[in-house]
């Protein structure tokens, strides 16, 4: 028996290229997740590999539809292979039936690796050249520029430490290690204070 996996990523994708596919093939049972492939925890991805008996055939579109990385889609065919099941990806024209189809499977599922870890090496770089020049900061800076008027309702009994910190929108633990660092200044010593 002939059983297709499709994949998309999201909902708002379509499945219709690869139900076209599916049934060009003659497939005749689907499994469709409409989720990431980050991991084999798909619902019908393991309802697939349970349906699936000696002798049949699953087909993918892609294996980039069925496993995202090599470890992945290694293990998931060596399910299939103990199941007697045989693992055909139309787009890489891959056929585990023989040892060519096998050796192609794993050299295709490390390029494919490869290319994405490439890229997450490349975005990574361009964020520290974009971060180095300015053009990307970060979180926003939480506003403590007012800490010190703040410092003094608080002394004054005025607002809470708790809503003080609220005020400034930083961490109580925040408020506490500013108003440490203000007293060891000598902010409280020998100002003059002017409250009214």
């Amino acid at each position: 028996m002939k059983v297709g996996y499709v994949r998309i990523s999201t909902r708002e994708q379509n499945t219709a290229r690869q139900d076209v596919l599916m049934e060009k093939l003659g497939v005749e049972r689907v499994f469709t997740d409409k989720l990431s492939g980050k991991d084999t925890q798909r619902p019908e991805l393991q309802k697939m590999i349970d349906f699936v008996r000696e002798g049949d055939v699953v087909v993918v579109e892609s294996f980039s539809r069925f496993a995202r990385n090599t470890r992945d889609l290694l293990d998931l065919t060596a399910a299939l292979e103990e199941k007697g099941v045989r693992f055909v990806s139309q787009k890489e024209d891959i056929d585990t039936k023989g040892a060519t189809g096998k050796l192609m499977l794993t050299i295709f599922g490390a390029l494919a690796q490869f290319e994405r870890e490439t890229i997450l090496e490349r975005q990574a770089e361009g964020i520290a050249i974009a971060k180095e020049e300015g053009r990307m900061s970060g979180r926003p800076k939480k506003a403590e520029s007012t800490f010190e008027a703040v410092y003094w309702e608080w002394k004054a009994g005025k607002v809470s430490a708790a809503k003080g910190a609220k005020k400034l929108r930083i961490a109580r633990s925040t408020w506490y290690r500013k108003v440490r660092e203000l007293e060891k200044e000598g902010i409280d010593g020998g100002a003059v204070i002017e409250l009214g």
